[in-house]
């Protein structure tokens, strides 16, 4: 390609990030224009250097990539993004192509896949890396016509951010504003809907989710922001 690609880099981790400007600068077409360290900071530089593309990791501090991706379309739809992530997971891809993603791409690609994908974002076209797109393609052809909707309701996800962050009934009931018997009942649904019976299992699958990141300070799930 002749023309040069803009590139912002957001990952909260600085080894992942050295990591991918080394990859890329064996590319004179790709520039790193600038590199964020969670959500909030991506949103910030996005709306200041107008990027080509946007290589966006989900689990990241204060804003992750999923609700990041969302603003982005809405506010600035010229811009395309790239999800770099290493869940291989049916829903949340699925959740991933209707933020508005381009694209989705694991973090276990090569570098010729990852070039690959930033290309075909970049001139309007999608790519899914082949593990993710076989596991969305089975959902949507095996799941039944609902496949494309949402495994949990909007308030289901809430509670269930709550759950692995720690909170007791009587904690989620106070700052959603609902009964304590109401979370209850959201646990049970939970719980049967995922077929998961025990609190670290779903704080698992929330992980997996990206409803919550496991921060390295303090070892504990946080809330993902609104």
């Amino acid at each position: 390609m002749n023309k040069t690609i803009k590139l912002l880099l957001a990952d909260d981790h600085p080894v992942v990030r050295k990591g991918l400007c080394l990859c890329l600068a064996q590319h004179p077409h790709l520039q790193v224009v600038a590199e964020a360290s969670d959500g909030k900071d991506a949103l910030r530089k996005a709306r200041d250097l107008s990027p080509d593309v946007v290589l966006m990791d989900l689990d990241m501090p204060n804003l992750n990539g999923l609700m990041a991706t969302e603003k982005l379309r809405r506010d600035l739809p010229d811009i395309k993004v790239l999800i770099l992530s290493s869940y291989v997971n049916t829903e949340f891809s699925l959740r991933v192509a209707q933020s508005g993603a381009r694209g989705y791409v694991l973090k276990e690609a090569p570098t010729a896949e990852l070039v690959q994908a930033i290309e075909a974002v970049a001139a309007g076209r999608t790519y899914f890396s082949p593990e993710v797109a076989r596991v969305t393609m089975d959902q949507l052809v095996h799941g039944g016509k609902d496949a494309t909707e949402p495994l949990l309701t909007a308030r289901e996800r809430e509670v269930l951010s709550c759950i692995a962050r720690g909170s007791s009934n009587k904690e989620i009931a106070t700052e959603l504003g609902v009964g304590v018997r109401t979370i209850e009942t959201h646990r049970e649904r939970l719980m049967r809907k995922l077929n998961i019976h025990s609190v670290a299992g779903l704080t698992r699958f929330a992980l997996a989710q990206g409803l919550v990141s496991l921060r390295p300070r303090d070892g504990l799930p946080e809330k993902k922001q609104r």
